[in-house]
This record gives structure tokens, sequence and C-alpha cells, in this order.
């Protein structure tokens, strides 16, 4: 019996186009229009000028972080046959504020980012590094920081049900 199946081909550019838009009033929010889903506002707290009618967007980009780590962890314990039933994050970055002040030597993004990460899964520790290092080499928003120079520390956790149970 004989089968025909498709090759792809990964020498050339398999290129995807995204576009959102986005609007601001002059104040620190900013409105921004993703098309089929629900606008969203990003903003500064009243504390620094804002209204506080939403997260930073740095913020968003730590946001942005923990949900691509997911999509891509997703998608690479499916190919991996790597079995889990979620992921919890805590995550924070500190940031040297004189860079958004106008100080040119201190850059304005982020400093540093720490995420704790804890997956649930009953595989081996073994096998969630193998999958964490895959993860970690193709997910999109994790190699933007890291590429920025940024020191990113991402702390993965085997959780079980027996760890769980634990006092």
């Amino acid at each position: 019996m004989s089968s025909v199946i498709d090759e792809k081909d990964f020498q050339k550019p398999i290129i995807r186009r995204k576009a959102l838009s986005a609007s601001n009033d002059s104040s620190l929010a900013t409105i921004i229009d993703f098309g089929e889903f629900e606008s969203f506002i990003y903003d500064e707290p009243e504390i620094h000028g804002g209204g506080g009618k939403g997260p930073t967007p740095l913020t968003g980009v730590l946001a942005a972080l923990c949900a691509c780590e997911s999509v891509t962890f997703s998608r690479t314990a499916k190919e991996m046959a790597f079995d889990y039933s979620g992921i919890k994050y805590q995550a924070a970055f500190t940031i040297d504020i004189r860079g958004r002040l106008g100080v040119r030597d201190v850059v304005p993004h982020f400093q540093t980012v720490k995420i704790e990460a804890r997956v649930s899964t009953e595989e081996t520790a073994s096998d969630l590094a193998k999958v964490v290092e895959e993860t970690e080499a193709r997910c999109p928003v994790f190699n933007l920081i890291k590429d920025a120079g940024v020191r990113i520390n991402i702390v993965w956790i085997r959780q079980s049900e027996e760890t769980e149970q634990q006092p």
C-alpha cells in the first residue's frame, strides 16, 4: 500500500502576518483594537499620571511572555508526547525608570524578568526539562526579551499530585 505526504520545506521562510490598530487621545491610555477580539486598554497607574484604566504596556509584555510560553509549551508538549494538565505562572520584572525619564545611558526596558512556572504533570523532571529546553528555543516573546539583553530567569517547577498533597 502506498501513501502520499506533503513535506514542509523549512528551507524557505513561512511568513504569517498579524495586524492590529491602536489609538491614543493624548493621555497615557492607548486603546488597542485586535480586530476580531474586544479592544483593550493599556494605561499607566494614576500615581504615575495615567488614568489607571488598564495594565501598563510593560506589564502587557510580561503577560504576553507568559501566554507565549504557554502556547509554545503546549505545542511542544504535544509533539513530544508530554502529558500535563496546566501551568500556573508568577511573574515579575524590574526596570530602572531613569531610562524612560530621559537618561540616555539607562535602558528604558526591563532590567530583569523572573518567572516561576508550575507545571502540573506526572511526567518525569527529566522529560519536563526536555520540553522546557525546546519551548524556550522556540518561544518568540522569550527570545525577543532575551535578545534585548534582559536578564531573564524562568524557574520551571514540576508539580505532581504527590507533591501537591504534601504539607
